[in-house]
């Protein structure tokens, strides 16, 4: 059994698809827990990746939202009272802008902008087509060895590029199993509609994309340009799904959000943590499930890459999240 005071990167997924995707790229994986609190209800995978060793929990089936990510977070940190840095890793919807080019598959990662931290809670009963969000609040930063490496990887990837895909193509040539599910979708699913085209309850496929000119038509990316690409800066959060393309630009135009999604605004505050989110539709009302196992698979080698950068003996000298919010 394995002892949780040796656990220092605490992670957190909201779905079954973005847990496998984390289990998958460990590089170690260890056996369970010798010790649990006695109301931990989590379900945890121990490993190491690169150096560090994560605990990985995920949201009980079924649970969404703030509150739920909240209790996983909170159950964590009374088992694993070592954990330095929090990791909330998955799926999210995508914000397309003049200012941003995000794309299914691409990363969204939560960057302070404005002197605000990079995670921005909205409230609103519910967001169906033409209603509108009530209030905005944000949320606290990312610790700073987290945003350190943040600049790192950034540097890194402007003069070399990035190997995610060949990442996930060698988890996938190792797991042929997954392949079906988390491949990357073909390009031709990749379909931005525009803001007033409302989803045809009929299907997608076949009557909301009939007529080209209900898409907004893209040039594909040059091939300088990182495919994947990784985008740093605000993630919106609420308990409700966004499936409002009208809120979503209007949101846009005020906050310059890149990225939906509904757990991290319970996190954030009481589990400090870096947000990274693979993009699996556009915050619309056209679902997309094609694209979340690749989502989920792309957020994890970004977060892999994350923390290839940061020393071991850098986390460990990190005050524990515990002592942090007792203060």
């Amino acid at each position: 059994m394995s002892d949780p005071t040796s656990y220092t990167v605490g992670w957190i997924c909201a779905l079954p698809v973005e847990y496998v995707a984390a289990q998958e790229f460990l590089d170690e994986e260890h056996e369970k827990p010798s010790f649990v609190s006695p109301n931990d209800t989590n379900d945890y995978t121990l490993g190491k990746m690169c150096e560090h060793n994560v605990v990985i929990a995920v949201l009980p089936d079924g649970e969404y939202g703030t509150a739920s990510a909240a209790n996983v977070a909170t159950n964590m940190l009374n088992t694993f009272h070592n954990v330095r840095i929090g990791l909330m890793v998955g799926i999210g919807g995508g914000v397309p802008s003049e200012s941003h080019d995000v794309r299914m598959g691409d990363v969204v990662v939560s960057a302070p902008r404005g002197g605000e931290g990079g995670v921005f809670q909205y409230d609103f009963g519910k967001s169906i087509q033409a209603r509108s969000f009530q209030h905005t609040r944000f949320l606290n930063q990312p610790p700073t060895i987290l945003r350190t490496a943040m600049t790192g990887i950034q540097a890194q990837y402007k003069r070399k590029g990035h190997q995610l895909e060949e990442a996930i193509n060698s988890i996938l040539d190792k797991n042929p199993r997954l392949r079906r599910e988390y491949q990357r979708p073909p390009l031709s699913t990749d379909r931005l509609f525009k803001a007033e085209v409302i989803h045809d309850l009929r299907g997608c496929a076949t009557f909301c994309a009939d007529n080209r000119s209900k898409l907004v038509l893209r040039q594909e990316r040059a091939e300088y340009e990182d495919d994947p690409t990784v985008h740093y800066g605000l993630i919106a959060s609420a308990n409700r799904l966004m499936r409002d393309a009208l809120i979503r630009d209007r949101l846009v135009a005020e906050k310059d959000v890149l990225c939906f999604e509904m757990e991290a605004a319970g996190l954030v505050n009481i589990f400090p943590c870096l947000v990274i989110r693979g993009i699996c539709d556009y915050s619309d009302s056209h679902k997309n499930k094609e694209w979340q196992g690749y989502a989920a698979m792309v957020a994890t080698a970004y977060a892999k890459d994350l923390l290839q950068r940061i020393p071991l003996n850098k986390i460990e000298a990190e005050e524990r999240i515990n002592v942090i919010l007792s203060g």
